[in-house]
């Protein structure tokens, strides 16, 4: 029992040594600062259900759908990830009343939440685009209870307000990523390097 033991200490041991190798090494920190980069010129959208339930689940989906509608019409102008902000900010009650509006249609009388965040998010790819985990700007819908399980895609570059850019990035979304991140930025989340992204930051989000 002593030696099997100490063999798992041991082994422990390496693995935390590797797992400290690697992410103070200048691939991991030039890693970490790509995604820093890019976090800073993007917003994520949050939208989290009351609960679990089937009913829960299919009214966030409804809520997000009428908020996306909401926020595609109004924030046409906005040109930057500050104006987007400013007017999301500006417009906190207007939003949340459309959120509540839908609630209400469906007979609830959960409470709604929307503000803006700092949170982290696991890495999510949108077919040959991969977004890596990290902290992001976020603007998020808390709906009720909000412990269920949430829903997000990206709000500036507005890729929420592209059709079927929730679960792959179409031409019109990589266009307007390529709008705002670098030429480096893009190419490291687009296709030539989304498994490096998908093996890497994957990596880090477990180890967190």
């Amino acid at each position: 029992m002593k030696t099997s033991s100490k063999t798992l200490v041991a082994f422990a041991a390496i693995i935390i040594g590797l797992i400290c190798t690697y992410l103070f090494s200048p691939e991991a920190q030039a890693q970490d600062t790509m995604q820093k980069e890019i976090a800073s010129k993007i917003i994520r959208f949050h939208v989290r259900a009351n609960s679990d339930s089937s009913e829960d689940q299919q009214l966030k989906l409804m809520v997000k759908d009428a908020v996306v509608t909401y926020l595609s019409e109004q924030m046409k102008a906005s040109e930057s990830k500050e104006d987007s902000l400013a007017y999301i900010e500006a417009h906190i009650k207007e939003i949340e009343d459309v959120a509540l509006q839908v609630i209400k249609e469906q007979g609830y009388d959960y409470t709604v939440n929307a503000y803006i965040t700092t949170e982290y998010f696991p890495t999510k790819s949108y077919g040959d685009v991969t977004i890596p985990c990290g902290e992001y700007d976020a603007f998020r819908i808390d709906i009720g209870a909000n412990t269920g399980q949430n829903w997000w895609c990206i709000l500036y570059p507005p890729l929420c307000f592209v059709q079927g850019s929730y679960g792959v990035a179409t031409d019109e979304s990589k266009m307007l990523l390529k709008n705002v991140l670098d030429e480096d930025e893009f190419d490291y989340i687009s296709g030539a390097s989304s498994e490096d992204i998908g093996f890497d930051f994957k990596f880090f989000s477990l180890f967190e």
